[in-house]
């Protein structure tokens, strides 16, 4: 009789060994981590196998014959069909066409990409079906974007810091108002220099690749300009425009503009020449503004250009006639890792047409942390006598050259030193002279200062403390000696 071999009888050794670097049985968190890890890992593994699957599929049928039977957008309850159809059909591809899957495909791309564009829907999702038409071939295919749209309504009420000036304002927005992605903005504001200010903005899309749009203001401002002025000018107005192109490649914006200015509430030491400066005037202009952007950050750039310009003409009815035009730039280099080179000019004139003297409210104002350090806010150029009003110029140019540099071991800090140095001008025109005459007096006579300081990126604005020194001031000029604060959107 066969003798059985000895079974098995607990309890047995784990041989088991960790080839999957599971834990220890007895650290149930551990283990708990290990198996959802090992879970993530399969259904990732699953899902690229399924996309590699699926772009063979695609990729072998590119070219099989496949027209586009219908387009529907579902969703979207509140847009217009026939603005939905002014978007699409000019991204389908024409009858001509070889019609393939591939171009279906691209079709679909573009599609989806000008309907988040348009900024009235929360989330575009496509799906190709097959054709439900009765003629259509069994290759053709219906393109379905299924849609959600935004809120329609907005309220939001905020504080702001720009341009040395904090404000509070509230603000209504109406999103897609007659289904065609109108957006109506109404905000009201009170501030610290801008008493009071209110603004309502009409914007629609005018071209189907949404690259051009159309919009009409109606504002209004009360601001109080007796730091460097002794008075305050209240501004009511209407403004039709029409903006196109991308600032990275180059946007232009054609406007006409019409403006009810009143100069009052004089202080007690206002010079003569505000005074008679006070009361109302018409403006009545037509304007175009350039602007390119090809700069890496707007508030600390690194590398990339700036440029703006912008060119006025006003005499279409109203008190006064000129002829307005200035120019803003912007080039950054980096020279070392952490430090880069910023330079910066901007240059205006104004200049009076049919023999009419330039208004107050027309002129250019100069000097401040945002625009020439180390001198006080608007307090340069030309003054009553040198009384304590400044008047306001009709010709400037500035420049500024700044050595940015991060904080050392902190390159990720949102606090940045910078070096600079800043110099400018700001005239009046002698028409008694030549243009050129003019603008060459101007650069021989500059106002120079200098100085260092901290940057700070507090998105959307940017914060300067810096100390400086004025080196080269006309008598004019109001410098300011020591430290300064500037908060601002642009600095030179």
């Amino acid at each position: 009789m066969d003798e059985k071999p000895p079974g098995l009888r607990p309890p047995l050794q784990n041989s088991s060994s960790p080839r999957d670097l599971e834990p220890d049985e007895r650290d149930i968190e551990k283990i708990r981590a290990w198996q959802q890890e090992r879970i993530e890992k399969r259904l990732r593994g699953e899902y690229e196998s399924a996309v590699m699957h699926l772009s063979e599929v695609i990729n072998s049928n590119l070219i099989t014959p496949s027209r586009i039977s219908s387009v529907r957008v579902e969703g979207a309850h509140k847009t217009r069909p026939s603005f939905l159809k002014f978007l699409i059909d000019p991204l389908l591809p024409p009858p001509s066409a070889e019609n393939d899957l591939q171009s279906a495909l691209h079709a679909a791309r573009h599609i989806a990409d000008v309907l988040k564009r348009t900024d009235i829907f929360r989330t575009v999702d496509v799906k190709l079906e097959r054709a439900t038409a009765p003629l259509a071939s069994k290759h053709d295919v219906d393109l379905v974007f299924v849609t959600r749209e935004r809120g329609r309504f907005m309220l939001k009420s905020s504080t702001e810091l720009g341009n040395n000036e904090g404000s509070a304002y509230i603000m209504a927005q109406l999103r897609n108002v007659f289904g065609g992605a109108e957006t109506f903005t109404a905000n009201v504001s009170h501030g610290t220099t801008t008493k009071m200010a209110f603004n309502a903005t009409l914007t629609a899309p005018l071209t189907s690749n949404l690259n051009t749009y159309g919009e009409m203001h109606l504002f209004g401002h009360e601001r109080d300009l007796s730091s460097f002025a002794s008075c305050r000018e209240g501004l009511r107005g209407a403004k039709a425009l029409v903006r196109s192109g991308r600032l990275s490649s180059g946007m232009h914006e054609f406007a006409y503009e019409a403006v009810l200015r009143h100069i009052g509430n004089l202080k007690d030491e206002a010079s003569l020449s505000m005074r008679e400066a006070a009361g109302q005037s018409v403006k009545s202009s037509v304007s175009h503004t350039f602007q390119l952007d090809s700069r890496d950050d707007r508030l600390f750039p690194t590398r990339g250009f700036y440029l703006k310009t912008a060119h006025e003409l006003a005499g279409f009815g109203g008190d006064t006639s000129f002829l307005k035009s200035e120019t803003h730039s912007q080039i950054s280099r980096l020279l070392v890792p952490g430090v880069s080179l910023s330079f910066a000019a901007r240059s205006g004139l104004l200049w009076g047409l049919n023999g009419q003297p330039t208004l107050f409210s027309d002129r250019f104002q100069l000097g401040g942390p945002s625009s020439i350090r180390s001198f006080r806010a608007n307090s340069m150029g030309p003054r009553d006598n040198f009384a304590a009003d400044s008047l306001g110029g009709e010709m400037y140019w500035s420049a500024g050259v700044s050595v940015i540099s991060d904080v050392p071991k902190k390159p990720d800090w949102p606090i940045k030193t910078h070096a600079w140095v800043n110099a400018g001008r700001l005239d009046n025109i002698d028409k008694s002279r030549s243009l050129k005459d003019n603008v060459s007096a101007a650069l021989s006579k500059p106002s120079v200062s200098a100085g260092i300081g901290l940057i700070y990126n507090f998105d959307p604005v940017r914060v300067e403390v810096n100390f400086g020194l004025p080196l080269l001031a006309s008598k004019s000029d109001g410098s300011r000696r020591g430290f300064q604060v500037g908060v601002g959107l642009e600095f030179l």
